[in-house]
């Protein structure tokens, strides 16, 4: 499975935002897709999931103001993001459990895509 994550961008606070993760692979649908992001000096932390049958699970630091979307014709998972807080800058990365399994241990992760920057100016 390779992943390629993009839509990242400089948004204002309050605005918006939806990160895209494409992949490639036959088996893509049947996988659970997370992303996670790393700020500056801060380690890589957990922010959502969503599972092949469309089980979400979201960190509670993002939780109502992020929602999933994912076409699996397309092989594409997208992150809305709405409501953005400064504290959401970060490097965004997607990465694939090929177990299927829906959580948020960065080690369960099998697959990972390079990276997409949100800035969230106050």
């Amino acid at each position: 499975v390779q992943l390629q994550a993009s839509g990242g961008g400089l948004v204002q606070a309050g605005g918006s935002l939806r990160l895209s993760c494409a992949a490639s692979g036959r088996t893509f649908s049947r996988n659970t897709i997370g992303w996670f992001r790393q700020a500056p000096g801060k380690e890589r932390e957990f922010v959502a999931a969503i599972s092949w049958s469309g089980v979400t699970y979201f960190a509670d630091s993002v939780k109502g103001r992020f929602t999933f979307s994912r076409d699996n014709a397309k092989n594409t998972v997208y992150l809305q993001m709405v409501s953005l807080k400064p504290e959401d800058t970060a490097v965004y990365y997607c990465a694939a459990d090929t177990q299927r399994r829906i959580s948020g241990n960065y080690g369960n992760y099998d697959y990972w895509g390079q990276g997409t920057q949100v800035t969230v100016s106050s």
